[in-house]
């Protein structure tokens, strides 16, 4: 009970056996139809627990579980491993999602535009604000549940290291792959052979963005795709109107058209087993990918951002970045 009171307003406990495996849940209104049975203070515990907690299995749940939850207003879930044993607690409050999903962030590149900048600190952890560029992308793929995250690494890989270690400290687990040599903006996901889930996302670690995730993800599910891009759309306007011929012969045109595009966003989402295709520990970029996949018929589907991205490369993008920041809705 005292624990409980300790909650406040996520006051639920999660029961385990001596061998750690959930049995059940506690509530103050579980306590209190204990009491009314006649239960007493001297009663165990399990004399007052709801044996039947919702929960969902690292690895095996699916979205529809996860919404489902929260649309029922279930705010505390308890993740268990395949042993029935808690490995995470999810909280909606503090979650906007919970998704099945591993990611990597590419953070391997020697950020050779924003020198003197990159000449003893790696490109992403560059501060924007009150952190890095990394930091922006870990807490927001972190906001969405996604707590399994690998960063490639190289140049100054180290300091990387050194400013996420496992974390822990940000309740998610991070692990590093390093290049010994540049492997491209894809290469050094082949070198990954403990995913936990069966969609993996890729991002490059420079981008700032606010992007829905979930969102991108049940367009991505709902797609069948192999893989998902996100694609920013670029408006052209021509200022003249505009003549489609055909041997020599105008055969309509347009006035002063407007032509939108969309570019690569430079952030993915994989199936797991296409990533079999993956040639292994050499220089392989995304486009590569996508090039094989659609030459073996397999679908990519375009994502077309609604939201804020902005690709820092440049030092005029790190400027606007800056700028920015304090205007983002996040």
């Amino acid at each position: 009970m005292s624990q409980l009171d300790e909650l406040a307003a996520d006051a639920i406990l999660f029961v385990v056996d001596e061998n750690d495996k959930l049995i059940g849940s506690l509530t103050d209104g579980d306590v209190r139809r204990g009491f009314l049975k006649g239960r007493t203070l001297e009663d165990n515990v399990d004399c007052f627990i709801h044996p039947h907690p919702k929960f969902l299995i690292k690895g095996a749940y699916n979205i529809d579980d996860v919404i489902d939850y929260r649309n029922k207003s279930f705010k505390i879930i308890p993740v268990l491993n395949s042993s029935g044993e808690i490995v995470n607690i999810i909280n909606f409050r503090f979650l906007k999602s919970y998704l099945p999903v591993d990611a990597v962030l590419m953070a391997g590149g020697r950020g050779e535009r924003l020198k003197p900048l990159t000449d003893s600190t790696p490109k992403p952890l560059l501060q924007i604000g009150d952190k890095p560029i990394i930091e922006h992308n870990v807490d927001r793929l972190a906001s969405y549940g996604i707590d399994d995250i690998w960063i490639s690494v190289r140049y100054l890989g180290e300091q990387l290291e050194a400013y996420f270690n496992n974390g822990h400290h940000k309740q998610i687990n991070v692990k590093y792959v390093w290049e010994n040599e540049p492997l491209g903006t894809l290469g050094a996901v082949s070198k990954i052979t403990d995913f936990q889930h069966d969609y993996i996302l890729v991002s490059n670690s420079d981008i700032l963005t606010n992007l829905d995730y979930e969102d991108f993800f049940l367009d991505f599910i709902k797609s069948g795709a192999a893989l998902s891009v996100v694609t920013i759309p670029y408006s052209v306007n021509i200022p003249y109107a505009v003549l489609e011929t055909s041997n020599g012969h105008v055969v309509s045109f347009k006035e002063k058209p407007t032509y939108t595009y969309y570019s690569n966003g430079g952030i993915y989402l994989i199936k797991k087993e296409a990533l079999d295709m993956l040639p292994k520990n050499q220089f392989y970029n995304a486009t590569d990918f996508m090039e094989l996949l659609i030459s073996n018929n397999m679908k990519i589907n375009s994502y077309p951002l609604r939201g804020y991205w902005l690709d820092i490369g440049k030092p005029e993008d790190y400027k606007k970045a800056q700028e920015d920041i304090h205007h983002i809705k996040f």
